[in-house]
């Protein structure tokens, strides 16, 4: 199963853009500006969550639409439409994303039980050497895909633990912070099981992989607190006087951590080389998009990755995403990187917001 006849209508710099005939390789190759990542962010708006570059709406919408947009996809399976997806923001309602499967009005957390996406960009290439919040939003992107509720669950903590700061400051009675606490607890015990779940099956995940040019991360989940539902609530209660001086919960999901190290060496991916760094963002990258294509087709998008790899570590990325079941989006500036594949993948060249299949 995979993405196909997929259409932009007014998003970015894409006016009417429309690609067919997909194929497990997808290649994007254009001039840097031209629009090729653009199509990437479309696609991984059909799935839940902010997108890729994780931008406002009014941010995506092109200049011709008065701040709407739209996508849409088929699902194929062999050969057969199954499903037609879409996602859309109407110009009179440009701050609510909207979605439509097979025609009806659906949410945007049911867009994951048709598929799981993942991806590689640029932009991710810092995530070791980031602030841990970066990492954190890292493993709840990984965790939605295999768990379309997941996001759902961080907004409702985080929203939660919004209310008992606001609660903290104004110097709110225990009833109502006992209340409050309730719930940052509920939603805050399932935050940190899905992302303990998430680490626990990318470990596994990774530990299966055969040895090859890509360095192995080891990874660990460093709560930030309790984590069952009575000590962390018990937590919080103990904690609210630190926690109005300091102005913010200093316990709890929200201070979780992913922490990395490079198989053998020991070193922190923090202190490895830029290509060690790139070399283990691949390893995760392919072990989520086997996990997240357990019992569902899956997309995998990569932004820019081949022309930063030597051949070597290219043909080795090549030939893992060829035995793997997910649908493949890749873009380039030139064909030169991925001959290898060019006899097998479907080629548009992109230019100015406009797409041609070569």
């Amino acid at each position: 199963m995979a993405l196909d006849r997929i259409t932009l209508q007014n998003f970015r710099n894409h006016r009417a853009t429309e690609l067919a005939g997909t194929c497990q390789f997808n290649l994007l190759v254009g001039e840097n500006g031209a629009g090729k990542t653009n199509v990437l962010e479309a696609l991984s708006l059909l799935a839940p969550g902010r997108g890729l570059r994780r931008a406002a709406l009014d941010e995506m919408a092109g200049q011709a639409g008065g701040g709407g947009f739209a996508i849409g996809a088929s699902l194929k399976e062999q050969g057969h439409e199954s499903a037609r997806l879409g996602t859309y923001v109407e110009s009179e309602r440009a701050g609510r994303r909207l979605v439509r499967i097979n025609g009806a009005e659906a949410s945007a957390a049911s867009l994951g039980e048709w598929f799981a996406i993942g991806w590689l960009t640029p932009a991710q290439d810092r995530l070791f050497a980031d602030s841990a919040g970066a990492r954190r939003r890292h493993v709840d992107r990984m965790a939605l895909a295999l768990d379309p509720q997941h996001a759902s669950r961080v907004s409702r903590f985080e929203a939660a633990l919004r209310e008992r700061n606001r609660l903290l400051e104004r110097g709110g009675d225990s009833t109502w912070l006992d209340a409050i606490e309730a719930q940052v607890t509920e939603h805050g015990e399932r935050v940190a099981f899905g992302r303990s779940q998430l680490v626990a099956a990318l470990s596994d995940e990774l530990s299966a992989l055969p040895d090859g040019p890509f360095a192995k991360p080891i990874l660990t989940y460093r709560p930030g607190g309790p984590t069952e539902f009575e000590a962390l609530r018990a937590e919080f209660r103990l904690q609210r006087g630190r926690d109005r001086a300091a102005g913010r919960a200093l316990t709890g999901p929200q201070r979780d951590e992913l922490e990395v190290i490079m198989a053998g060496s020991g070193q922190s991916a923090a202190a490895c080389s830029t290509g060690e760094q790139k070399a283990m963002l691949i390893a995760m990258t392919l072990a989520h998009a086997v996990l997240a294509a357990e019992g569902r087709p899956g997309v995998l998008l990569l932004d820019e990755v081949a022309a930063h790899l030597d051949p070597v570590r290219r043909s080795a990325l090549f030939d893992r995403l060829r035995q793997g079941r997910a649908q493949v989006w890749l873009t380039g500036t030139e064909e030169g990187p991925f001959a290898e594949i060019v006899d097998e993948a479907a080629v548009w060249r992109v230019a100015a917001g406009t797409v041609e299949r070569l």
